[in-house]
C-alpha cells in the first residue's frame, strides 16, 4: 500500500555504541546511564529541528531495560531530554530487536494519520550491566520462554549457530565460511570510518584469520566464531519523523530530508520454529511488502542497513531481498558486492557486528545512517549514491526472524 501522504525522516543523530572494543570502556569503571544516553541522543536532534516547541509526540524504542536496568516506564524519561517536552505525548514501543524501527513506524504512522507533524523517535539500549552470560539470558526473551528450557546457554547465538550448521550442511561448509568471514571484514573495514562505531578502534591487521577462525563448540556454539556475532553493546540513536508540513517549522529544507516511500512490516509464531532454517522467510516477507509499497525494485537500491546479529544473517538477508537465489547468498558476498564499493553496499557503517546492537537503538541507528549517506552527510563512511540506484532499504529483526520491519528511503526532492 503506497502512503496516503509523504514523510520525512531529518536531523539524525548517534551516540557511541559502547562496549569492548572502544578504548573508553573499561568494566569496571564507571559508565552512563540509560538515562544519559537518551538525554544525548534527543537532545543531538533537538538541536537541529530547533528545540522541543516544536516537537508533537515522541517515541521511544526499547527491548528490555527492566531487566538489565532494572527500569520501566521509559516514555517517562523523554522529558528529561528537555524541559519543552514535558506533558506531550510520548509512547514507548517494544519488539526484542526490532523495538527501534518499530518506534519509527509508529512515529511514521502518527505522521500517516495526522495527529504529529513532527515527532522524536530514539531507540536506546544499556546491556554492559551484567556479564555476557547473563546478558545472553536475558536476550532469550526475545525467543519463547518454554523453549529456553532446552536451548543452549548462549540462547540465539545458538539459534543462528543451527541455522548456519544447515546452511553449511545444505550448501558447502567452506564457501559458506569463507563468505561469513568476509562478512566480517566488510563490517569491520566499514566501521573504522565511523567515529560512533563500537569497533572504530579496531587494529587488527589479519580481519580474514579472525572471521575464519573455528567455532570452539566447548565454549561457545557449534557453527559460529566469536566474531561472527554482534558484540554487547551500549547506546542511542534518534531522528525527527516529519511532514511537510513538519518540515516547514522546523526550518529544514527538504535537501537536508530523506524521504520515506514505502516500508512493510510482517510477524512470525515465537512459538514455531522456523520451516526451513536457511531462509529467513519473515524477512523476505517484510522486504518484499517494503518494496511493493514503494513501487521500486530491488535492482534500484543503493544501500542496505541489514539486520547482521550474527554473520550468517547477512548471508540469508541477500538472497531474503533477492539479491541472490537460495544458496547463492555466499557466492554474492564472495564476489565483492556487499562491499562499500560493490554493486549494493551493505552497512557502511558496520551493521550490527562493527557499529554494535544496542538492541532497541538498532533500527534507529539505520534509519540515520541511510538518512547520512543519501543527503551526502556520512563523512569518511560516505559511499556514491547513483541516480540508477537512489533507494536505501532498512532491515530491523525482532527474535530469530519474528518481528520484522522494512523501510524504504529516498533523498527527498
Amino acid at each position: 500500500m503506497k502512503l496516503r501522504k509523504k514523510v520525512y525522516m531529518v536531523a539524525g543523530y548517534n551516540t557511541i555504541s559502547m562496549g569492548t572494543g572502544r578504548k573508553e570502556f573499561h568494566p569496571k569503571k564507571t559508565r552512563p546511564d540509560i538515562e544519559d544516553y537518551i538525554k544525548e541522543a534527543g537532545q543531538g536532534v533537538l538541536k537541529q529541528i530547533g528545540g522541543a516547541k516544536n516537537v508533537d509526540e515522541a517515541v521511544i524504542g526499547n527491548f528490555i531495560a527492566a531487566r538489565f536496568n532494572r527500569q520501566g516506564n521509559l516514555a517517562a524519561f523523554l522529558p528529561f531530554i528537555d524541559e519543552g517536552l514535558r506533558y506531550k505525548p510520548a509512547v514507548r514501543v517494544e519488539g526484542a530487536c526490532g523495538s527501534g524501527a518499530l518506534a519509527l513506524v509508529t512515529g511514521i504512522r502518527s505522521v500517516l494519520a495526522e495527529t504529529a507533524d513532527v515527532v522524536l523517535v530514539l531507540g536506546v539500549e544499556v546491556q554492559n550491566t551484567v556479564k555476557a552470560i547473563y546478558g545472553a539470558d536475558i536476550l532469550a526473551a526475545a525467543g519463547w520462554a518454554k523453549e529456553r528450557k532446552n536451548g543452549h546457554a548462549y540462547f540465539f547465538p545458538g539459534k543462528f549457530s543451527d541455522r548456519a550448521k544447515a546452511y553449511q550442511e545444505k550448501f558447502g561448509k567452506e564457501k559458506s565460511r569463507e563468505a561469513m568471514a568476509m562478512w566480517y571484514v566488510n563490517a569491520i573495514e566499514n566501521a573504522r570510518l565511523c567515529p560512533t562505531a563500537q569497533e572504530y578502534h579496531n587494529t587488527s591487521d589479519d580481519l580474514r584469520s579472525c572471521g575464519m577462525m573455528n567455532p570452539n563448540p566447548r565454549g561457545f556454539v557449534d557453527s559460529l566464531n566469536m566474531f561472527d556475532c554482534s558484540k554487547v553493546s551500549d547506546g542511542a540513536s534518534a531522528i525527527a519523523v516529519v511532514s511537510e508540513e513538519g518540515l516547514a517549522r522546523i526550518g529544514i529544507p527538504k535537501s537536508e530530508a530523506v524521504e520515506v516511500i514505502g516500508f512493510g512490516q510482517a510477524e512470525d509464531d515465537v512459538t514455531r520454529p522456523p520451516d526451513d532454517p536457511t531462509v529467513l522467510a519473515t524477512t523476505r516477507e517484510a522486504v518484499r511488502k517494503a518494496l511493493e509499497s514503494a513501487g521500486i525494485t530491488k535492482e534500484q537500491l543503493g544501500t542496505v542497513e541489514c539486520h547482521d546479529c550474527f554473520t550468517i544473517a547477512g548471508v540469508l538477508a541477500v538472497e531474503a531481498i533477492g539479491f541472490a537465489p537460495h544458496g547463492g547468498g555466499a557466492e554474492f558476498i564472495l564476489q565483492g558486492h556487499t562491499k562499500r564499493t560493490g554493486k549494493v553496499p551493505f552497512n557502511t557503517t558496520g551493521g550490527l557486528v562493527g557499529w554494535g546492537h544496542p538492541t532497541g537503538a538498532t533500527g534507529v541507528h539505520q534509519a540515520v545512517t541511510i538518512w547520512e549517506q543519501l543527503t551526502g552527510r556520512a563523512g569518511d563512511s560516505q559511499i556514491k549514491i547513483t541516480a540508477e540506484r537512489p533507494y536505501g532499504l532498512s532491515i530491523n529483526m525482532g527474535g530469530d526472524d519474528k518481528s520484522l520491519v522494512s523501510i524504504v528511503f529516498k533523498k527527498a526532492e
